[in-house]
């Protein structure tokens, strides 16, 4: 986001009933020590959530990243500016209780800051994702499943091939460093306000959009999503709690289907959707998740059989909590509504109009 979309945010958010950027935890009692917090990047999608829900609480925050998105986004936090490819000489002889890493993706990177804090943190909480298995096979997948490799460990390029892998290695390595001092997150698709992917917001807008609508599968399928702010909140537990270990972070297996999202929308902006469900292999045979055209949603095929049902249980152990799939939408709606017209107008993923009604003419021909 840039500070305009985090004002918008805030004016959405506003508008729903509650106050801008604050988190569930954050309108509790605050921490009985305030903690000094190393942010390595912050100014992204997920970390201006993590900034207030710390801020929230009373923490004082410092972020490190290369001022080149959205910089000035927090001018009354202190910030230091360097590039995580060899220029880290601000973060040499300072300290912190804990730090915050949600922008590493290569093991080079992370072991450059891992090297150099470890004996001036107390705690290092790493980002990855549930990329970072081996496979999405099993139903109920949990934290100790095994983990993604590469045939070149040195390899650099990120992209859909090497994500899982190279986070997989950033894992080890600051496991490697840190010991029982440090924590692993791995979340699944993360939505809500801010959100600039579109990869879950495309479904909220199609469903207010109306009319006859193409719909991934059936209504059943399981999906799995974690709300930015209650990613957030246990980003909070961790700093406060010093809780270590590794975390998957996803809504409980089947506690959310595609239908519940669509019906939820259809209820809350009153619309005249009428959902076409296409089932599995029309979307296999016309390549839509090859091409992204259908995000979030995955097939119950050999391959995916468990991408939607990975297990929270740890989490949810250790204070892990799930705001309600209303509103997520419906906040994540407010911020979409308030956003510059040409984003809203052209997404970033999801059916285009001609597209979908392309689709939604040889699903019916197929169905005669």
């Amino acid at each position: 986001m840039n500070r305009r979309e985090l004002i918008q945010l805030g004016t959405a958010m506003t508008a729903a009933g509650v106050l801008a950027g604050e988190s569930a935890f954050a309108q509790t009692k605050a921490a009985a020590k305030p903690l000094t917090v190393l942010i390595l990047g912050g100014t992204g999608f997920i970390g201006p959530h993590f900034v207030a829900a710390l801020r929230g609480a009373g923490h004082k925050l410092t972020l490190f990243n290369r001022g080149k998105r959205n910089p000035g986004l927090f001018k009354d936090i202190e910030t230091l500016t360097g590039d995580r490819n060899d220029q880290i000489d601000a973060l040499r002889d300072r300290g912190w209780d804990v730090v915050i890493d949600d922008s590493g993706y290569v093991p080079r990177q992370v072991k450059l800051t891992a090297d150099l804090l470890k004996d001036r943190v107390q705690h290092y909480i790493f980002v990855s994702s549930i990329s970072a298995y081996a496979d999405l096979t099993t139903p109920g997948i949990d934290e100790d499943y095994k983990l993604a490799t590469l045939a070149d460990p040195s390899v650099e390029k990120v992209d859909d091939t090497t994500y899982g892998g190279l986070k997989a290695l950033c894992e080890q390595t600051v496991e490697q460093t840190y010991g029982k001092r440090c924590a692993i997150i791995r979340p699944t698709y993360i939505v809500g306000p801010g959100d600039t992917s579109d990869r879950f917001t495309y479904w909220p807008v199609r469903v207010a959009r109306g009319g006859e609508m193409l719909a991934p599968g059936s209504a059943s399928d399981p999906i799995q999503i974690i709300d930015a702010r209650d990613l957030a909140d246990f980003m909070r537990l961790c700093v406060e709690q010093r809780i270590a270990g590794r975390y998957n972070l996803c809504s409980p297996p089947g506690a959310v289907t595609m239908g519940d999202v669509l019906e939820t929308t259809k209820r809350l902006t009153k619309s005249d959707a009428r959902f076409v469900w296409s089932g599995t292999q029309f979307l296999l045979d016309e390549k839509l998740l090859d091409s992204g055209e259908i995000p979030i949603w995955s097939p119950a095929t050999a391959e995916f059989a468990g991408a939607s049902l990975v297990s929270s249980a740890r989490a949810v152990s250790r204070g892990l909590r799930f705001r309600p799939l209303e509103t997520t939408i419906r906040e994540t709606l407010a911020w979409q509504n308030a956003r510059p017209a040409e984003q809203q107008q052209k997404m970033r993923a999801g059916l285009t109009a001609p597209r979908e009604a392309e689709l939604l003419k040889k699903l019916a021909t197929a169905k005669a």
